[in-house]
């Protein structure tokens, strides 16, 4: 019943969208000192989801016409600007530590807006 209630689709990508991100901000910090590496970085979720409104129509119900192909092009990696090191290297450690708490935001913010719509649901139930 829930899964099917639009807040909890967009929370869930939300979720989903945090997490790569973050493993995208992992992946920078641990090749931080890797001659020649590339920061990488994954736009927020609200200029996905713009892009992808924009670009798509969205699904009504699993199955419908939006693969996970054409939601996986929202979270594309992409070479983050950066000045590099004199090893080739563009990671910035201080930056990526900015990222990951922007992150950590995104990730409890969608966690926020599961449990209020539990929250909500509850409460419409007479459960409160």
């Amino acid at each position: 019943m829930y899964q099917s209630l639009d807040l909890f689709q967009t929370a869930g990508a939300m979720a989903r969208h945090a997490g790569a991100r973050q493993a995208t901000v992992a992946r920078n910090i641990a090749n931080a000192d890797t001659p020649g590496f590339q920061a990488q970085s994954i736009a927020p979720f609200k200029d996905s989801y713009r892009a992808a409104q924009a670009t798509q129509m969205r699904a009504t119900r699993a199955g419908h016409f939006m693969d996970d192909a054409s939601r996986a092009s929202a979270t594309r990696t992409q070479i983050a600007t950066g000045t590099p090191s004199p090893n080739g290297n563009t990671v910035s450690l201080e930056e990526e530590l900015l990222n990951s708490v922007a992150v950590a935001r995104e990730h409890n913010r969608a966690l926020t807006i599961y449990r209020h719509t539990m929250t909500v649901l509850r409460s419409s139930l007479g459960r409160g």
